[in-house]
């Protein structure tokens, strides 16, 4: 397959003065070329940018690598321009996709990027660590890594480093203090100083917090952080994010605290026809046309995504988040049904790993998805937890932060409902009950006079009395969210 434009006029692309594309397939070829530009560095570069986007790649290998991204349908001319940036490849902009350094620098604020802040903050600081520093490091990080292992770092550069704190879950996107005492200790505050500012533009739970227990009962609501990155309001109309017309824009940041100085009044704007797009990927095939009716009602444009497999719901989650309706909308829905685990879903894929839910998340954020800053996304998820990965306890669900996921940056709503998958065998063609009772608290006119979270407390009632009655089917919510007004799914 081959895209339906001119690779010469690449740069015309990144302006914005794109063609219609029906297929998103790089030519062998030119993949071809790229692979054989690189040194041996460059592609150990390339694998650490891009280990979150190909998790299942069978080995470290940067054709397999392209190809996986091919078939995928990731590689579009705007991200495979974010790699080769990321990489300071510029010559590679020129000669391969005809364009320039000035073109994608223009480009990546206002397209969803395909790499994470994280990888990227890594691979910077990676150039600017040299031998000295890099034994200066390993010494630091000897109790750590373990004798073995540090025999190992001193051969390695600071990525390869980095990966193996990685498998060790010494190091993440939310768990950078290890990295940056080191560099602090090493009396690189230049270095220490980037972490600092990763940490305050892309927040996750703070480092050393108890972990976070979710009662089959009960639902916690966390003091969790607001940060995400500027949003950008036309002085002509104020909506919950960026305009849709920017003709002068006044740049302003979101407080921490959420305070007055950042919002125009107490509750989010939903005036816009329809409210936003809801997307809805029913894996199991019992809940999508009931969401369906309810979201339409709900003056949503919904979009389902039936039975699709984890490279389907990729490729969905990147079309999806690339819309262009969503600078015109007020707000943003994602349901999702289907079998996993705590960690993540499975689709229809019969074997783990699956598709984490942290990824999830992540398609949607105020970096990923500038049309959506500042506007509510809310994610509701059943998963139905196979057996053999499910908790079993008469009680109390125990839950840290790598069994349940928590919202980073603002305006962000995730309630996640877990059942063991043994009673969808029993009724293989029941809806979950928590989607039964989210659809008929949402769809009920006066219920609908309450704001969101409201509502989600007579939820949990629901399921609370639900459990009571029916001990063989037993939900598990958890609620997080990062809501800095009161949130009506009604035209207001």
């Amino acid at each position: 397959m081959t895209w339906l434009f001119c690779l010469n006029n690449a740069e015309d692309f990144l302006k914005g003065q794109w063609l219609v594309m029906t297929v998103y397939r790089v030519p062998a070829a030119l993949l071809h070329q790229i692979e054989q530009e690189l040194d041996a560095e460059e592609k150990e570069t390339m694998l650490f940018l891009c280990r979150d986007l190909v998790p299942d790649l069978p080995a470290a290998n940067v054709r397999k690598l392209l190809v996986a991204l091919n078939e995928r349908e990731m590689l579009t001319p705007v991200s495979l321009s974010e790699l080769l940036y990321r990489m300071k490849r510029f010559d590679l902009l020129k000669k391969v996709l005809g364009t320039g350094r000035t073109a994608v620098e223009a480009s990546l604020p206002r397209c969803p990027q395909m790499l994470s802040k994280y990888r990227v903050l890594m691979t910077e600081i990676n150039e600017d660590l040299d031998k000295e520093d890099l034994s200066s490091l390993v010494f630091l990080l000897m109790n750590d890594l373990g004798t073995s292992h540090v025999k190992a770092a001193k051969e390695k550069n600071f990525l390869a480093i980095i990966t193996d704190l990685e498998k060790l879950d010494l190091v993440s996107p939310n768990c950078l203090d290890l990295i940056e005492t080191c560099f602090l200790n090493m009396r690189r505050k230049d270095l220490a100083k980037k972490i600092q500012k990763y940490k305050q533009e892309a927040p996750g739970q703070p480092i050393g917090s108890p972990p976070v227990y979710a009662n089959r009962l009960q639902v916690s609501f966390p003091k969790l952080s607001l940060a995400d990155p500027p949003g950008v309001v036309n002085k002509g109309r104020l909506t919950n994010g960026a305009c849709a017309i920017q003709a002068e824009q006044i740049h302003i940041s979101v407080p921490e605290t959420g305070g007055a100085q950042a919002q125009v009044s107490n509750k989010y704007r939903m005036q816009s026809q329809p409210l936003g797009v809801c997307l809805i990927i029913d894996c199991i095939g019992n809940d999508a046309g009931m969401l369906t009716v309810t979201f339409k009602a709900l003056c949503f444009e919904v979009r389902c995504c039936l039975f699709p497999n984890v490279d389907s719901l990729v490729r969905e989650l990147y079309e999806v988040a690339r819309l262009k309706q969503h600078k015109d909308y007020d707000c943003f829905v994602c349901i999702l049904v289907s079998r996993g685990n705590h960690q993540g879903i499975f689709c229809t894929n019969p074997i783990v790993p699956g598709f984490s839910l942290e990824r999830l998340k992540n398609f949607f954020t105020g970096d990923a998805c500038p049309y959506l800053s500042g506007k509510p996304k809310l994610f509701f998820i059943q998963n139905y937890v196979e057996p053999g990965t499910w908790q079993e306890n008469p009680s109390l669900l125990e839950a840290d932060g790598d069994l349940c996921t928590i919202p980073q940056g603002a305006d962000v709503l995730w309630s996640l409902s877990m059942l063991n998958a043994s009673n969808m065998e029993r009724s293989q063609s029941s809806s979950s009950y928590y989607l039964s009772a989210l659809t008929e608290l949402l769809i009920d006119p006066h219920k609908r006079k309450l704001h969101l979270l409201d509502i989600l407390v007579e939820l949990n009632s629901k399921i609370y009395e639900w459990n009571r009655t029916n001990p063989r089917d037993q939900y598990s919510v958890l609620l997080k969210h990062t809501l800095r007004k009161k949130l009506f799914l009604s035209v207001s």
